[in-house]
């Protein structure tokens, strides 16, 4: 009888982190639908919600990042990050995972860090072909390191390094027969193009000024439409802007079915 296997899963705070790994846990469940997952994000940022929907277990952790600029908030970085050891700690004992995977953001590096400690493999995704510092900082220790782009030697050790391409969810990989969902989804015209403005998960200002400063210029095209998503940051700056009251844009804080949002060019 084949053994039961146990993984752990930690990384958040955009999408960018939590998305892929929603999909290598969805992917190991294929392979072994008997796996036992456990995921570890930061409290308060988007996995907490996120990786529940997608129907895997979560543990918070009182991490946040450190302010590059002078901020008040860095007094309690080392608390936080004392407290967030300590119970990743208690994580790691308690659940006995067989492997943990961290594909980063701040909640992967207490975590890692106490699998590593604790004698667990450690296997590292980074998602861009520049490396984060948490997972720079993780690397010397870690069992495998799977990256999506050439040249990686240059942030990890070249003996660890894995390719293997970026995950990817299996609803985006299935888009047959969702347009008219997607249509409707997203309000739109289906006979109008249609664009989409993704600056990230957390939104990116310089697209957000981009379209704000443009509304002439949309609102000369109507015959296209936008779907445009300003990040959650953004929401109350660029939603209230003379573009997204524009028939013919879509303002969205976040765009949570990306299938429908691909489907939508069926």
């Amino acid at each position: 009888m084949t053994k039961k296997i146990k993984i752990l899963i930690t990384g958040g705070g955009t999408g960018g982190h939590v998305f892929p790994a929603i999909a290598i846990a969805d992917a190991i469940r294929r392979l072994r639908p008997d796996a036992e997952f456990l995921f570890v994000g930061a409290n308060g940022k988007m996995e907490m919600e996120r990786v529940p929907q997608a129907g895997y277990p979560i543990e918070g952790l009182n991490i946040a990042g450190f302010q590059r600029s002078l901020s008040l908030k860095n007094l309690a970085f080392p608390y936080k990050l004392l407290t967030s050891l300590w119970k990743a700690r208690k994580i790691v004992e308690q659940f006995q995972p067989d492997v943990v995977v961290g594909t980063g953001g701040y909640a992967s590096g207490p975590v890692m860090k106490a699998a590593q400690r604790a004698g667990v493999p450690t296997l590292i995704q980074e998602q861009n072909s520049y490396a984060g510092v948490t997972n720079k900082l993780l690397a010397k220790r870690a069992t495998l390191i799977c990256v999506a782009y050439d040249h990686m030697e240059q942030f990890f050790p070249a003996d660890k390094i894995v390719f293997t391409g970026n995950p990817v969810r299996q609803d985006i990989l299935d888009l047959q027969n969702k347009r008219a969902e997607a249509i409707q989804h997203y309000s739109l015209d289906p006979d109008k193009k249609t664009i989409a403005v993704i600056g990230g998960s957390m939104g990116a200002r310089t697209l957000n000024h981009t379209l704000r400063d443009n509304t002439a210029l949309l609102a000369e095209h109507p015959e296209v439409q936008i779907i445009w998503q300003c990040g959650k940051f953004y929401e109350y700056e660029f939603g209230a802007s003379d573009t997204a009251r524009l028939p013919n844009v879509h303002v969205k804080a976040f765009i949570d079915r990306m299938d429908l949002l691909y489907a939508a060019w069926m």
